[in-house]
């Protein structure tokens, strides 16, 4: 029986990316920015009877929603991270929230959309001396936010620096982050809807030019549901353990297929931001143990977690 401590073997499958706790207290405080402005202007329309303060209000709290998704993902995938029920750790909790947060957006624009329509159809008076300040308010809470969320590192990646544990290379530096990017897009979608409602105001106000305040809203339908739908595409590839990166597979199998060994299966896929695994099989005239390969891997960027089988070659025994 073997006796010897296995920990040296052992190793982590914490895949949260390394800008996790950073992006995790920004979204939390546009959380708490988009909530108190919220509350602000719930509260004043209605000590002053203002109804398009109100509504504005209320379209704050559907944002507030959004973004909190993206931040209680941030908690629960650090919280959970040494949970023993996810296999592959909790690094794409932030895709799942990404997605969430992309149908809501989608159904926002769509709502929006629906209102736009019926509204340039069915005309009605618009306070454009209410409504502008309000819109003002509007974009520079969410300036603020754009601000706030904004990360000139994200998804641009840097070179893994990882070091070989229990024969896997980790390394979770770069690495694009779907639920960063998601809480950035709703702040960009309502400020684009910000700058589209003043432009129609001021065009309604000092132009009469009323179809504007409609005509902008079908404009920032198409432009969020474009949005929207990136997002969905790129969570859900991550969610499916769609291949990441067809150049990361191309370059495994080169740093792989030498002499005489062959691959003849190969899995990769993401499981964090900047972290990718890969379940590979090999074929070899001159089979050598896991280590050797996984050696062979060391600097791949964010490769973190490898599995190796090798199977001698069949053919080439017989012959020898």
């Amino acid at each position: 029986m073997h006796t010897h401590s296995l920990e040296p073997w052992a190793h982590s499958h914490v895949f949260l990316g390394d800008r996790h706790d950073r992006h995790a207290r920004r979204t939390w405080a546009v959380v708490a920015l988009t909530a108190v402005t919220m509350v602000v202007e719930i509260v004043g329309g209605t000590w002053l009877g203002s109804m398009a303060l109100v509504a504005d209000g209320w379209h704050m709290s559907t944002h507030a929603a959004a973004l909190g998704i993206a931040a209680l993902a941030y908690h629960f995938a650090r919280r959970h991270a040494d949970d023993p029920r996810f296999s592959f750790g909790t690094g794409k909790f932030g895709d799942l929230a990404a997605f969430a947060s992309a149908l809501l957006l989608g159904l926002i624009a769509l709502l929006i959309g629906a209102e736009s329509l019926d509204r340039l159809l069915h005309p009605v008076a618009i306070g454009f001396g209410q409504a502008i300040p309000i819109a003002v308010l509007g974009l520079a809470v969410n300036l603020a936010s754009v601000w706030l969320l904004h990360d000139d590192h994200d998804g641009h990646g840097h070179a893994a620096h990882g070091h070989a544990h229990g024969g896997h290379a980790h390394g979770g530096h770069g690495g694009h982050d779907t639920n960063f990017r998601a809480a950035y897009v709703h702040v960009l979608a309502d400020t684009l809807t910000s700058v589209l409602a003043i432009v129609a105001l001021l065009g309604g106000r000092y132009l009469g030019l009323a179809w504007l305040d409609p005509a902008m809203g079908l404009v920032g339908t198409a432009v969020i549901l474009a949005w929207s739908w990136s997002l969905l595409r790129t969570s859900g590839l991550v969610l499916l353990d769609a291949r990441p990166s067809p150049a990361a597979t191309r370059e495994i199998r080169e740093r792989l297929e030498v002499g005489g060994d062959r691959v003849s299966d190969l899995h990769l896929w993401q499981v964090g931001p900047g972290h990718r695994a890969a379940v590979i099989a090999l074929v070899s005239d001159d089979p050598r143990p896991p280590a050797h390969y996984k050696a062979r891997l060391a600097g791949v960027r964010g490769l973190s977690h490898v599995t190796v089988e090798v199977q001698p070659c069949g053919g080439h025994a017989a012959v020898a």
